[in-house]
């Protein structure tokens, strides 16, 4: 089925399957649940890295709030007060499963429907129908280069959700922020939001009492904050309510122990978030930090030398080891971001271990760390399972913790 799909893809454009085959199909979707959309305030999430934690602080913030809401990210859905484990690994759901969602929702009475939404999902159409009221994009870094082919083209797929919304929630850290401002429609609204003192939500004008570590975490509360307000939700019910916001599974995620030391899995998959979850894990490591990560195949490959560069930058040690290698040369993939990582190892002392094997290379990060080192496990986050030839094989980097603890 792989090579039959990959055949395709080489036969046709991605713009013909996009409109012969991904248009067609979410319209007969809006046909079949009756647009239900229409009789809800949506509001859509994207960016780089961020999308997911945002989405569940907005919801978060509206139920606390006494407000009726659905979600949907891609780990995760609140649906009509009934909790799905989506499964949808790192793309939104189809555009049957949206639609089926939003009438459910619109059945409910719900007022919002708050839906993660992927740079794959805009190109493919998948949200054809569906109205956003409020478009919010959290940063615009460097990813799925392998689909879009190249940054501007990232760039205008992500633009796509702020054309037409009532209120666009932007990043004013962002170098691109005035680009994307121009986006906007002129009677459309545009909230900021970042540390610049400029930015209409920043830490010193709407400060924030979180309980996450990172400073990225701070910037999704701020984007759920300034997309709540624009909606009358007060400052005291947004403040009251993000406290209480733990971390999503799989996200900086602590395995305790009683080795003495820490262990947190997270999902980071990009130069980007890989760099601001180390950034913010070396603050917290007493001795060495331990950064275990590998990166998908046959997806962005240029991210890859980046990602190497990223772990060099602040971790002791760097293990690398398998994401999702699929069809490609594991081996190959690891060299790859290993160039990166050698950029950097002139610099200061740094160790590299290439263990493609994700459960010894979990065993090995654990055996290495003393008390008071951290040990980061990045790419997998809740992910249930590993594309490898073919097949998904069931995994949890949870419980390869585990394992590798008893192991120990």
């Amino acid at each position: 089925m792989h090579q039959i799909k990959k055949y395709l893809k080489a036969l046709f454009p991605q713009w013909v399957i996009n409109n012969f085959w991904h248009l067609p199909k979410a319209i007969l979707a809006n046909l079949v649940y009756g647009f239900p959309s229409k009789k809800l305030k949506v509001i859509g999430v994207t960016g780089t890295d961020g999308k997911t934690t945002t989405v569940n602080m907005i919801y978060c913030i509206l139920k606390n709030a006494g407000k009726k809401v659905s979600m949907v990210s891609t780990i995760n859905a609140e649906i009509a007060g009934k909790s799905y484990d989506t499964g949808f690994h790192v793309s939104s759901p189809d555009s049957f499963t949206v639609q089926s969602f939003a009438k459910k929702a619109k059945d409910h009475k719900d007022e919002f429907l708050i839906l993660e939404v992927t740079s794959h999902a805009l190109d493919q159409y998948r949200f054809w129908g569906i109205n956003f009221d409020i478009g919010v994009i959290t940063n615009i870094t460097h990813d799925h280069l392998d689909y879009h082919k190249s940054w501007e083209n990232y760039f205008l797929t992500k633009a796509k959700l702020i054309k037409g919304v009532r209120v666009a929630v932007i990043n004013k850290d962002e170098k691109h922020f005035n680009r994307l401002s121009k986006f906007i429609n002129p009677n459309s609204k545009i909230l900021s939001f970042g540390f610049s003192p400029k930015a209409d939500f920043n830490p010193k004008s709407f400060s924030l009492n979180l309980k996450l570590i990172g400073e990225y975490n701070i910037l999704n509360g701020l984007a759920a904050a300034a997309v709540c307000a624009s909606e009358q939700v007060s400052t005291s019910a947004i403040k009251s309510a993000l406290p209480s916001f733990v971390n999503l599974k799989g996200r900086m995620e602590e395995i305790k122990n009683s080795k003495g030391i820490k262990i947190i899995i997270d999902f980071a998959s990009t130069p980007n978030s890989l760099e601001q979850a180390l950034k913010a894990l070396r603050r917290l490591t007493k001795g060495k930090l331990i950064s275990i990560f590998g990166s998908a195949s046959e997806r962005d490959f240029k991210k890859r030398p980046l990602m190497g560069q990223a772990s060099a930058k602040y971790a002791d040690i760097t293990i690398l080891t398998d994401e999702d290698p699929r069809f490609e040369d594991r081996y190959k993939i690891i060299d790859e971001i290993a160039a990166g990582v050698y950029k950097i190892k002139g610099k200061k002392n740094i160790k590299l271990f290439k263990q493609p094997d994700r459960q010894e290379a979990i065993k090995l990060g654990i055996s290495l760390a003393k008390k008071g080192d951290l040990v980061g496990i990045f790419g997998k986050g809740h992910e249930k399972s590993i594309s490898f030839k073919g097949q998904e094989i069931p995994w949890s980097d949870e419980e390869a913790v585990q394992k590798a603890l008893n192991d120990r």
